[in-house]
């Protein structure tokens, strides 16, 4: 895959420049019309941008590898890391096409699909002719979008309901206009249902039916599908076909399998000290989840240790599994080892650790996030340590995606 605009292209910030549809500008004019909440911040600001967001034309990206054709197709649309598509490919679809505005992103999506081609770029600046390019004449089965959320983000203080960034569900609809696909999938944060009095969520209904779809959503949590992690999302699945979308049952939880636990999900991987590494596993997994996610790996990637300040181990350490570390920041706690992780967040362009490990003085690593995240072991997270912050918390458990998955396959006969 050529990849010289990836390594040397000029990086410039902030996306304010691009062109937004007329619903989008329509949509975002009426918001801002009833957004008063100026005393907390002035929405009128645009969000800061991480700075390894791609600003140049899209740039398309041919597969490494022979794609598969035996197998139903996706295109996964605000890609990230590909969490959608692991968990789907694991169910049986084939991704063709990852499109990503995050360079980092793009290259982990890239490595964890070589079949399948990338496209570089904000998705307001693609046109449909690259996207029949990169699909190179075929047809596809299943859209999906994993749409930004910090607008609808309840760990957000800055949300609100007229952050740009929270109608770009409208390009999701341009595309599956465009592609005509058997089924679509939405993922959002649980504040969607709350945001403008549950007027987001009506909308992006309306605009998945009015495309011919028969759409329903729900309120999932990735810890009921044996994610080791507390993350409840909304889902919108719609197909072509009218018929009711057979949501997947629960595996873990109240009358089923335990809900799979911190230690369950890390346990098995070296301790460090902060700012250390280690590329070998110490140890034999010895739960179900960790032979899982080393199922196929021979080395172990991405286990660095922030190099956190002296008073920061301090802190970390006098602070009980379970608690936060910070009075200010409740939410920022030192993980308990007998009960799944809270909600993994991406934290803003420069996330700082958010959860403290539950043994070891220190940060997590993002091996340890991709564990609590279900991403397998043989996913190689680009971009370091802050970056693969953002991939991590921005992205659909493949185990959640793979229930998914599996149950759309069955309505697609």
């Amino acid at each position: 895959m050529d990849s010289c605009c990836w390594e040397s292209d000029p990086l410039t910030t902030g996306l304010d420049g691009l062109a937004a549809t007329s619903d989008s500008r329509r949509d975002m004019s009426a918001m801002a019309s009833r957004e008063t909440a100026l005393d907390v911040w002035d929405p009128r600001v645009a969000p800061e941008e991480n700075i390894t967001n791609w600003t140049g034309e899209p740039v398309l990206h041919s597969p490494r590898e022979a794609p598969r054709r035996d197998e139903p197709l996706m295109v996964d649309l605000f890609s990230g890391a590909g969490g959608f598509s692991l968990g789907l490919a694991a169910a049986g679809f084939a991704p063709a096409l990852g499109l990503d505005h995050h360079i980092p992103s793009a290259r982990t999506y890239a490595r964890a699909h070589p079949a399948a081609a990338t496209i570089l770029g904000d998705i307001r600046r693609v046109p449909e002719a690259l996207i029949d390019e990169a699909l190179d004449g075929r047809s596809v089965d299943l859209v999906t979008a994993g749409v930004p959320c910090q607008g609808f983000s309840l760990c957000n203080r800055k949300r609100h309901d007229a952050d740009r960034r929270n109608f770009l569900f409208h390009e999701f609809i341009r595309v599956v206009r465009h592609l005509r696909p058997r089924a679509v999938i939405l993922e959002n944060v649980s504040g969607l249902r709350s945001a403008d009095a549950g007027g987001f969520a009506a909308r992006i209904e309306a605009a998945i039916a009015e495309s011919g779809y028969h759409v329903e959503w729900r309120l999932l949590n990735a810890a009921e599908f044996g994610v080791p992690q507390e993350r409840r999302r909304v889902f919108f699945v719609g197909l072509r076909s009218g018929h009711a979308f057979p949501w997947p049952r629960p595996t873990h939880g109240e009358g089923q399998r335990s809900f799979v636990t911190v230690w369950e999900a890390i346990g098995d991987l070296p301790p460090l000290e902060p700012g250390q590494s280690a590329e070998e596993y110490a140890e034999k997994p010895f739960s179900h989840h960790q032979r899982c996610m080393r199922r196929g790996s021979r080395s172990l990637t991405n286990h660095t240790a922030p190099h956190h300040p002296r008073a920061t181990v301090e802190r970390i350490a006098r602070t009980a599994p379970g608690e936060p570390m910070y009075p200010r920041f409740r939410q920022r706690i030192r993980l308990h080892p007998d009960r799944p992780s809270p909600t993994q967040v991406s934290g803003g362009i420069r996330p700082q650790f958010s959860f403290g490990h539950p043994t070891q003085p220190r940060g997590l690593t993002v091996r340890e996030r991709c564990r609590l995240q279900s991403f397998p072991d043989t996913c190689f997270i680009e971009g370091g340590t802050v970056q693969g912050r953002v991939q991590t918390g921005n992205a659909v458990p493949p185990l959640l995606a793979e229930a998914i998955g599996r149950a759309l396959l069955r309505a697609l006969g």
